[in-house]
């Protein structure tokens, strides 16, 4: 067979081997990436060989890009087909900035295509804790400023709620197949909480290697503290962006921690807020970065 094949519309078809030699790429992996992954679909001769044209050789060269960028090849096919993944700009160190502002202009104006990009390109460029601590914090934090008294703010923060808990949700559980670390609870301590610092926190968690049941809902103080004994957890984690009651921190709280044999932890901004009220009180404070939350975790627990 030719490296050129014959073709109607005389656009050249290139053969498996040449494009293994084009873009680097072996043939098993090419046959891996369409069996199994669905990334690449070439044409097939009458006897069932395989022919790539020159869009197929583009594709290839994408999917190396996001490889080389550690994107898992599970995820490079929903990142191939976003239309406007290429159109915006890859932050450069120092335009973080800029980045915050994207992302809060794509939440206010419920804008899920643009968030779903900016997303993924940050994820794809630079680790985990990078991101946290440039990109998402300060973006939730802001984000949490202007929606305090402001109309329509709900509707934003249960959008991007929303929006984390699916693609956080995703990687928790593909995480949780292969970490080996010590198993935390992470949840938010009332229903006026919202979701967003507990999935910051877990986003972190599970990148540092964790296990993580991630619970949606608050739960009373006499849940949490069957679900620690019952699911023989490590820890437990509260995280919160809010005051919240005096009733909860300055009595339920101290009485869990006093009551469980694992750390009842705190993290967000609350451990800012109500740091002078809980320092003697048995509730860990893990503080408002995700990131440090978690490195302070570790030496917590047995």
């Amino acid at each position: 067979m030719s490296d050129k094949a014959i073709d109607p519309t005389h656009a050249p078809l290139y053969p498996i081997r040449e494009v293994s030699r084009l873009t680097g790429v072996n043939s098993v992996t090419l046959r891996a990436w369409e069996r199994r992954y669905g990334l690449i679909r070439p044409q097939r001769t009458p006897k069932g060989h395989r022919l790539y044209a020159r869009q197929d050789i583009e594709r290839i060269e994408r999917i190396l890009q996001w490889l080389n960028r550690g994107v898992p090849v599970s995820q490079v096919h929903d990142l191939l087909d976003q239309p406007d993944s290429r159109d915006i700009p890859v932050p450069e160190a120092g335009d973080w900035p800029c980045q915050r502002e994207q992302l809060i202009l794509a939440v206010e104006a419920l804008d899920l295509e643009r968030l779903e990009t900016l997303y993924n390109q940050a994820l794809a460029l630079y680790p985990v804790s990078i991101c946290l601590h440039e990109l998402w914090q300060p973006a939730v934090l802001q984000l949490e400023e202007r929606w305090s008294g402001q109309t329509g703010g709900l509707l934003q923060q249960r959008l991007l709620e929303g929006f984390l808990r699916t693609r956080i949700g995703t990687r928790t559980y593909h995480a949780n197949l292969v970490n080996h670390g010590p198993q935390l609870l992470i949840t938010r301590i009332s229903e006026e909480s919202g979701a967003l610092w507990p999935l910051l926190f877990t986003l972190a968690a599970i990148d540092a290697g964790y296990r993580v049941l991630l619970l949606d809902t608050s739960l009373t103080v006499g849940e949490l503290g069957l679900a620690v004994n019952r699911l023989h957890l490590s820890a437990l984690v509260l995280a919160s962006g809010r005051t919240e009651r005096n009733e909860l921190i300055r009595r339920q709280l101290p009485r869990l921690a006093d009551q469980l044999s694992v750390p009842v932890c705190l993290a967000g901004p609350i451990t800012r807020i109500r740091a002078d009220e809980l320092l003697d009180s048995g509730v860990e404070l893990l503080g408002d970065d995700s990131v440090q939350s978690v490195s302070r975790l570790r030496p917590l627990l047995r």
